[in-house]
């Protein structure tokens, strides 16, 4: 190096034991360690710990006050500790900088992602407090800490994803079927930002290898974006091998379609697939900007049912209502359809409308109802989980001479229902706070009779693979209940979400316990589905089915809905199968 660099004379290549210098004390402004560190702690045995505080020791020696050691390193556990518990303990300032385009340039060459680090410490005389900072992300700034340990965890975390994304450069998922998930932070935020799902499918030569799209804010609920089938399928759609979805999280501020995208192309660079380097990355959405919008109308706490939050959001040109309860924030409990109303004032308002049905287990559900009506003079039915009050208010719009019993143990859900989704209780709709089960027994107990009973009641135990209705619906007394109710023409409706599969059948053997007929409709794009039963002398269910859903179209048709007319072979015919 003498003779190479000769020409130099500002420069000097000295042979000395770094752990023990010739230096004379704060003659350097900046001390730049090269891998280093790295090279000298293998590991975290005592006599490592004790060479490396030496090595620290004679930095700290022979730097200025103000001056810095830049340490390139790749920041494994025990360095990063040693680093912090040394250099911040004796006042020095300490910053980590990922070095995004070393790594880049690594995996250009065809080498693994692995995440490489620029450490930065200043030293002062005396620090009033500790000044940590870590910038992991090209596209933020840099974040502060106030604590070593959560400087630590904020590096290990992003070592730990990156881990994943060199797994996931070098290969498909689509195999083994899997789907990869996990959440993005931004700097010591406990709450997310983003959720980002890696789909893979099996490779088609005509598709484009890689492709990232982002779900507009609102829409995460739904089947495609929601369910590991739904993003399959919207991977599929989209034409792509490997499909990043990312989804937003409420409560968080997001910028244009822009800035979204510029926020994410480092984590989307990541991921890219080896055989897709050289590809232009495209960034698919919905909409016409691909943002979306929400606003959160209301938050509260139910005793019964947790934290829960009232949202209006905007899909494709409609406003919806919605209502989530926080402990499961990817299943809509109940919505609305809003238009908006103009009062004597001029001011606008958005309403629920009442005539649109917005859950289509509801249209099942209803059509299902309207048989077991049959043209009767004085149809009853019972509804056992009113919720927002969307299938209340629908039928007693629709069937506006039908009684209508809802049943809620919930009085905040009352509440909500009323205030927020136009729910409404007159001569033939009656509302009641009751436990579902204590109804069923009552009314059985008295004798009394209905045309249908519909469960439509969520499950709070979300540890159990069937989330709608509690296992407790579903125990022999009740199902006799049920049974003593209906009439001999009567139906019982329920609406069931199962997640694991195995549940299918012993629910069904079930069923075959209490009733001699089940028939079900099930649509393959949601996770309902709709089982009908009954015992009495009522035959050819699928006959009746044209006659109810003309019933249906004509009342869409009245109210200006013709858009959300039924298709009796699409949407019904094909739904629907006998079990028994």
């Amino acid at each position: 190096m003498i003779k190479k660099y000769k020409e130099k004379t500002s420069m000097s290549y000295l042979q000395m034991d770094a752990l023990n210098t010739s230096f004379e004390n704060e003659g350097f402004n900046v001390v730049l360690d090269k891998g280093t560190l790295d090279a000298l702690m293998p590991n975290n045995n005592e006599e490592t710990i004790n060479r490396i505080k030496q090595y620290f020791m004679e930095i700290n020696r022979i730097t200025k006050f103000g001056g810095r050691y830049i340490c390139i390193s790749l920041l494994q556990e025990h360095i990063l500790k040693i680093l912090l518990d040394y250099f911040v303990t004796n006042n020095w300032m300490f910053r980590a900088i990922r070095c995004l385009e070393v790594e880049q340039a690594a995996v250009d060459n065809g080498e693994k992602l692995t995440p490489v680090f620029i450490v930065v410490c200043t030293k002062f005389k005396l620090l009033p407090r500790q000044v940590l900072e870590v910038n992991m992300n090209s596209n933020e700034k840099m974040q502060r800490f106030e604590s070593t340990d959560k400087v630590q965890e904020a590096i290990l975390n992003t070592q730990r994803a990156l881990l994943i994304c060199s797994s996931l450069q070098q290969k498909s998922t689509a195999s083994e079927n899997e789907e990869i998930s996990f959440d993005l932070y931004e700097g010591d935020s406990s709450k997310s930002k983003y959720t980002i799902y890696v789909v893979d499918i099996t490779p088609v030569k005509k598709h484009s290898a890689y492709a990232a799209f982002i779900v507009p804010q609102g829409r995460e609920s739904e089947w495609l974006f929601s369910t590991k089938d739904g993003r399959k399928k919207l991977a599929q759609m989209s034409q792509c091998n490997r499909l990043l979805v990312v989804t937003m999280h409420r409560g968080q501020k997001y910028g244009s379609f822009d800035a979204i995208q510029n926020e994410l192309s480092d984590i989307i660079r990541d991921l890219t697939p080896i055989n897709s380097r050289k590809q232009k990355i495209p960034c698919l959405s919905l909409g016409s900007d691909g943002v979306g919008n929400r606003k959160v109308i209301h938050e509260g706490l139910s005793a019964t049912s947790g934290e829960y939050i009232v949202e209006d959001v905007e899909v494709d040109n409609k406003k919806f209502r919605r209502l989530y309860f926080l402990s499961n924030q990817l299943v809509i409990q109940s919505e609305a359809k809003l238009t908006s109303f103009r009062n004597r004032k001029g001011i606008s308002k958005d309403i629920p409308d009442l005539t649109y049905l917005t859950c289509t287990h509801h249209l099942y559900m209803i059509i299902s109802a309207l048989v077991a009506f049959d043209n009767k003079k004085d149809p009853s039915m019972a509804i056992l989980g009113v919720g927002g009050g969307g299938l209340c208010s629908f039928m007693n719009k629709f069937k506006t001479k039908v009684k209508i019993t809802g049943i809620e143990i919930d009085p905040d859900i009352i509440e909500i229902a009323t205030k927020w989704f136009g729910l409404q209780k007159n001569e033939t709709l009656e509302i009641r706070v009751q436990d579902g089960l204590q109804y069923l027994r009552e009314i059985r107990n008295e004798g009394k009779h209905m045309d249908a009973v519909l469960f439509d009641v969520d499950n709070k135990d979300s540890s159990i693979g069937m989330s709608c209705p509690p296992k407790e619906f579903l125990e022999d007394e009740v199902l006799n209940d049920v049974k003593e109710i209906i009439t001999e023409k009567g139906l019982f409706i329920l609406n069931v979400v199962i997640r694991d599969d195995s549940l299918r059948l012993p629910l069904v053997d079930k069923l075959k316990g209490s009733f001699k007929n089940i028939s079900a409709f099930k649509n393959e794009e949601e996770l309902n589905e709709i089982f009908i039963c009954w015992n009495g002398s009522f035959a050819n269910f699928e006959e009746k089915l044209s006659p109810a859903v003309k019933q249906l179209n004509a009342h869409f048709k009245q109210t200006n809905n013709s858009e959300y007319m039924v298709d009796l072979n699409h949407d019904i015919i094909e739904k629907y199968k006998i079990i028994m």
